[in-house]
């Protein structure tokens, strides 16, 4: 699949000045910041998908792939997982059934907590875990778009935003 065609001119800006013309001013710089999140979203959320779906993941599958690489004994309780993700426990289900079934993952009861069930990452899955990161290194972390100093000024304006929304407390 080819990359689509760039437009003549970018599509926010004329939302944003439709959304002036039509009265809504007092928000127009809000409403372009809040769609040009979702469309970089995009942007950067299909550069990793493609490097990843060579290796059967999405990035939700990486992420817990390398959560539990991460983890001390390479094991987390799904609650637990849930809640490093920020994400519904439903959604951690799934995607350990499917890790699960691929051989990347093994559920384990809990030593000492028999309602908990642990997820732990298999050798394959580290080993999977390891190239997809070095690619995802090569091809994207390493050129995400931005120049060095957009980047970081990119990371600043984005924590501020996720710590105004509450997703983190710094201490």
């Amino acid at each position: 699949m080819s990359p689509p065609t760039p437009l003549p001119e970018d599509p926010i800006a004329e939302a944003r000045r439709q959304w002036v013309a039509h009265g809504w001013g007092s928000v127009a710089d809000g409403m372009a910041a809040v769609t040009s999140v979702m469309r970089a979203h995009q942007i950067m959320l299909s550069r990793v998908e493609k490097v990843l779906r060579p290796h059967g993941l999405t990035f939700a599958r990486y992420e817990m792939l390398m959560l539990l690489v991460f983890a001390r004994n390479g094991a987390l309780p799904m609650n637990k997982a849930s809640a490093r993700l920020q994400v519904h426990p439903t959604s951690v289900t799934n995607v350990v059934d499917r890790l699960e079934a691929a051989g990347l993952v093994r559920r384990q009861p809990h030593p000492s907590d028999r309602r908990t069930t642990l997820v732990e990452v298999t050798d394959e899955g580290r080993r999977l875990a390891d190239v997809a990161t070095g690619r995802l290194n090569d091809v994207v972390f390493a050129e995400p778009g931005l120049t060095g100093p957009g980047v970081e000024q990119l990371v600043t304006v984005l924590t501020e935003l996720r710590r105004g929304a509450g997703d983190f407390v710094e201490h």
